[in-house]
């Protein structure tokens, strides 16, 4: 058994289809690169732990009991990279059951979520306009998550950064947090915009993705189409993109 661990922790999914694109690879890619490494997986939403295990028969462990097994295995030490988006609730519940270990490994250091550094939203940006195909004269409406965490300001200046940096045919708009989709409505309606791409600004296009943006009732699509507007939705979760997996591995790549 190798002494030295990573924990690849996750908000998680019950679609097991974006599991394998994203969460999976992203593991895979890590104990590729780290093979001196024991690869672990933890998710921090417990709903989702129980749906699988109910409907999937799948076991993936919470964050402390990823962090016991590992003690268990003999690993000293423990290198944590989340695959959040942002510095919010769950990187908050994952940080403190991190801290609950110190001094049960020799040695214990935490990666941070994508949007960190002004730099990662840069990075970011330029990962997703090079590697979403947009059609002409299409607009992308990013679909971030949104909180009422202090973290949801990363949202605002991301789509701040995106104007600044001229991509003004891109805009971010969230489900539970600001800005709403009205508010890019408002922005885009001035535009005169007729075809409207829609993205998933998550690590996974699982529930979110699949019902709240593009699906045929009280979603992100529909409520856009009767606005008038030609809407396709991408259903590809961040994960997918390689230069968007990079800028995790910088962050694991920092902290080792």
């Amino acid at each position: 058994m190798k002494k030295k661990g990573i924990l690849v922790v996750s908000f998680g999914t019950s679609h097991l289809d974006a599991m394998e694109k994203t969460i999976q690879v992203m593991e895979e890619e890590i104990a590729k690169h780290y093979t001196d490494y024991q690869v672990y997986r933890a998710f921090t939403s417990q709903m989702i732990i129980k749906k699988l295990k109910k409907l999937e028969l799948l076991s993936v462990m919470t964050v402390k009991e990823a962090l016991e097994k590992m003690a268990e295995d003999g690993i000293q030490t423990v290198i944590v990279q989340p695959t959040h988006i942002i510095n919010g609730y769950e990187n908050d519940r994952m940080l403190e059951d991190v801290r609950a270990f110190e001094g049960k490994f020799s040695e214990i250091r935490v990666g941070t979520p994508m949007l960190t550094s002004t730099d990662d939203y840069k990075k970011a940006i330029h990962a997703l306009v090079e590697d979403v195909a947009l059609e002409r004269d299409e607009t992308l409406i990013l679909m971030g998550h949104g909180t009422d965490h202090h973290a949801n300001a990363a949202y605002p200046a991301l789509e701040y950064i995106l104007q600044t940096l001229g991509y003004s045919h891109i805009h971010v708009a969230t489900v539970e947090g600001y800005p709403e989709l009205k508010d890019v409505v408002a922005k885009i309606e001035e535009k005169q915009v007729k075809k409207i791409a829609l993205l998933p600004f998550m690590f996974v296009a699982g529930d979110h993705a699949k019902n709240d943006m593009a699906g045929d009732e009280d979603s992100w699509k529909e409520e856009l189409e009767k606005a008038g507007y030609q809407v396709r939705p991408i259903l590809k979760g961040l994960g997918e993109f390689p230069s968007i997996r990079n800028i995790f591995m910088e962050h694991l790549e920092e902290v080792l």
